[in-house]
């Protein structure tokens, strides 16, 4: 009963951590945009989310190093390292330096990466409200 009532909470959970994965790894670009051959790294959301899913409904959890079936790994973690999630960025504009980071692409998908982080945890909190007040019966 109760996991009918948390799996939608399971999913947005697992959302948030991956939103919060892609928001460092944005920042690291954004960061690195002057480093001499520096390479840009981002990673597909919904291949990364589709990933987290299979794992919790797998129950491959426990094969993953977690000491106790009922925590939830880490998404990053859960695959390995974050780097196998990883790929590159396409350079659109090449530079003498080597550097492939396009500040205008990583500023766009760093504010709509922040947008929809705050539209899960807005899901969140609606749900946990919900919850919270069929549990008291308003």
């Amino acid at each position: 009963m109760l996991d009918k009532m948390t799996q939608r909470l399971d999913f947005h959970g697992n959302a948030l951590l991956l939103r919060a994965e892609r928001q460092r790894t944005i920042a690291s670009n954004i960061a690195n945009a002057d480093t001499p051959g520096y390479v840009a790294r981002d990673f597909k959301f919904a291949d990364a989310m589709r990933a987290a899913q299979n794992l919790q409904a797998g129950g491959g959890m426990r094969q993953q190093g977690v000491s106790d079936a009922r925590h939830m790994p880490l998404p990053a973690a859960a695959s390995g390292s974050s780097d196998s999630q990883l790929g590159y960025g396409l350079q659109t504009q090449p530079s003498l330096d080597g550097n492939s980071v396009d500040m205008d692409r990583e500023r766009a998908a760093f504010v709509d990466n922040a947008v929809r982080y705050e539209a899960t945890l807005r899901f969140i909190n609606g749900n946990a409200k919900t919850m919270l007040s069929a549990i008291q019966g308003q």
